[in-house]
């Protein structure tokens, strides 16, 4: 029944997409986000929908799309030149077999991320893009916040929808790209034109607000605790009463507090004493590892090189009172361990090379959306939205890039997606610019004669 469902949504979805074709760019948005092929027992896991869609989406800009003026921004070009170094590191891989799988799915990351940009013409394609964005998560999330408020979840014990324990279906990644989607759910509670921001849809926003933040407590993902402190901070910028807003997290903080599960406390302590704890102390063994992996190659070993390390490091655990304390230290051995970390990831998979060029596509767009907002951040009128949505990209940015650092996400589709919508974003107020600018004077308008006397 489940595959039925998913069916008769894809097909009309589709065949609306021949009427308007840039339904197919959402179409391709919903499968790469919720991955039905992977929840349906038969129909959709033996078809490739995510190539047919795509092919069809591209088919459709090329075939009746506005191509006038067409702008491709310096970002497009260095995902297109890390993606041609990511392609020279497979074929060069320390583990050739096991990077083409990976290679398969993230040359599809970037193209999209690179084609998404020229479909985005108008304020309502972009504002289309984030909504089928957050409702395609939403999916995952919803199930995750229900879940978690019936068992209180567990580290590793939170099933999203399916077994299958990859992409956004793992739980420090979907604690990570929940948190930071926060910024995005707030924008469309203020200023949404497809759903007017009335009491349902800000009530929709703020039920899934909740069920975003409900996530790193369910997965008992300790990442999503430091994203979820990191975005309080980063919004007081934007607040208008701040004592205020100060006054009611802490408020939320300690009402909390007593309610939370105590899976979920008992690894959150863990933060302050990483020695004892093995998955602490084994991302800094394999952090270790990668710097002395790249002094002898540079250029990085490929996707998947993580498998051919070997670390050692010590668990210290203490036992007794803080004035009668032992403390012991045991050594412990471990190999092909995973990156645990975006930025270690790149640089023992790409090297240096491609970890310069991946830093320069994120840190280009948190300045590029500084600039916007700047721009705009007085404008009124028809251009109110632009300011908060360049700040909600550039706050969903920075937390991914903080939850980045603690988790192997540095090719995720989903957040290429939210960096080829900054670009299209970009590219469209350059383009609504120099319109203006075109526009010939207006003349002004003619004094009403004086009334004779």
């Amino acid at each position: 029944m489940r595959d039925l469902a998913f069916v008769g949504f894809l097909v009309a979805l589709l065949s609306l997409g021949f009427r308007r074709p840039f339904l197919f760019v959402l179409a391709y948005v919903y499968i790469d986000v919720v991955s039905p092929q992977r929840l349906s027992y038969f129909l959709l896991n033996s078809i490739p929908i995510s190539a047919i869609t795509f092919g069809l989406a591209a088919l459709g800009w090329l075939i009746a799309d506005d191509k006038r003026d067409v702008r491709v921004a310096p970002r497009q070009f260095l995902m297109l030149l890390l993606l041609g170094y990511c392609w020279y590191t497979t074929i060069n891989a320390d583990f050739p077999v096991e990077a083409q799988f990976k290679w398969d799915w993230v040359s599809k990351a970037l193209v999209f991320a690179m084609f998404l940009p020229l479909t985005l013409r108008t304020r309502l394609r972009i504002e289309a893009l984030l909504a089928f964005m957050l409702l395609s998560l939403s999916s995952i999330v919803i199930v995750g916040g229900i879940k978690t408020l019936a068992s209180g979840g567990g580290y590793g014990e939170l099933n999203l929808m399916v077994s299958n324990n990859s992409g956004l279906f793992e739980g420090s990644i979907i604690s990570a790209v929940a948190i930071c989607a926060i910024p995005i759910i707030l924008w469309f509670t203020k200023h949404g034109t497809i759903f007017r921001p009335d009491w349902r849809v800000k009530l929709f926003c703020y039920g899934l607000i909740f069920a975003c933040l409900l996530i790193p407590i369910g997965t008992s993902a300790r990442t999503g605790l430091v994203c979820i402190g990191f975005l309080a901070i980063l919004m007081l910028r934007d607040v208008k009463r701040r004592v205020l807003y100060l006054t009611c997290l802490g408020a939320i903080g300690l009402a909390a507090a007593p309610l939370l599960p105590k899976t979920y406390t008992a690894r959150m302590e863990t933060i302050a004493n990483y020695q004892a704890d093995q998955s602490a102390s084994t991302r800094l063994a394999v952090w270790a590892w990668t710097l002395d992996y790249v002094k002898d190659h540079p250029l990085g070993g490929g996707f998947e090189a993580y498998r051919q390390n070997h670390v050692r490091y010590n668990l210290v655990s203490t036992q007794g009172s803080e004035n009668n304390a032992e403390v012991a230290r045991t050594l412990e051995t471990d190999q092909a361990r995973a990156y645990h970390s975006a930025y270690f990831e790149m640089l023992g998979e790409q090297g240096w090379p491609g970890l310069l060029l991946w830093l320069c596509i994120h840190f280009g767009g948190l300045m590029r959306m500084e600039i916007i907002r700047r721009r705009y951040r007085r404008a009124e009128g028809d251009d109110a939205w632009i300011a908060p949505l360049a700040s909600a990209l550039q706050q969903a940015h920075m937390v991914y890039l903080l939850g980045a650092a603690f988790v192997g996400i540095a090719l995720n589709p989903f957040v290429y997606m939210l960096v080829g919508t900054q670009i299209g974003f970009d590219t469209y107020l350059t383009r609504k610019r120099k319109a203006l600018a075109r526009e010939p004077m207006r003349r002004p308008r003619r004094l009403a004669e004086p009334l004779p006397t």
